[in-house]
């Protein structure tokens, strides 16, 4: 495994990262992509009123909010907050404003609205 180092996260040192269409209004810039099932980590950026749809969480998620603020049903999360959505947990989630998060999940979700719904 090749070892992937950003010095200076928290800056902005990421956006060197090659971007590219995630979700509708959300990119996502790769720092580790397992096998299929396998964990992966990548830095997500949502646009202005970007929303991933709801779904579940079959494994651990972590967050870590590296700009802006993410939101979802139980709340809103700044700069700096550290979010875990563990294994059953259900939500959606938008950010009204745009923002960029650091994120690792153990399994892929699974979506329960298509995007684009309410």
């Amino acid at each position: 495994m090749t070892e992937l180092v950003i010095r200076g996260l928290l800056d902005g040192a990421w956006r060197h990262l090659r971007s590219e269409p995630f979700l509708a209004g959300v990119s996502v810039r790769w720092l580790h992509q397992g096998g299929m099932g396998a964990p992966k980590t990548a830095i997500l950026e949502y646009a202005p009123g970007a929303r991933a749809p709801r779904h579940r969480h079959a494994g651990l998620e972590t967050i870590i909010v590296l700009e802006g603020v993410q939101s979802d049903e139980n709340g809103e999360y700044p700069a700096g907050s550290l979010v875990l959505n563990p294994p059953g947990s259900v939500h959606s989630v938008w950010s009204d404003k745009g923002c960029a998060v650091l994120i690792q999940w153990d399994l892929p979700v699974v979506f329960l609205e298509a995007e684009g719904e309410a």
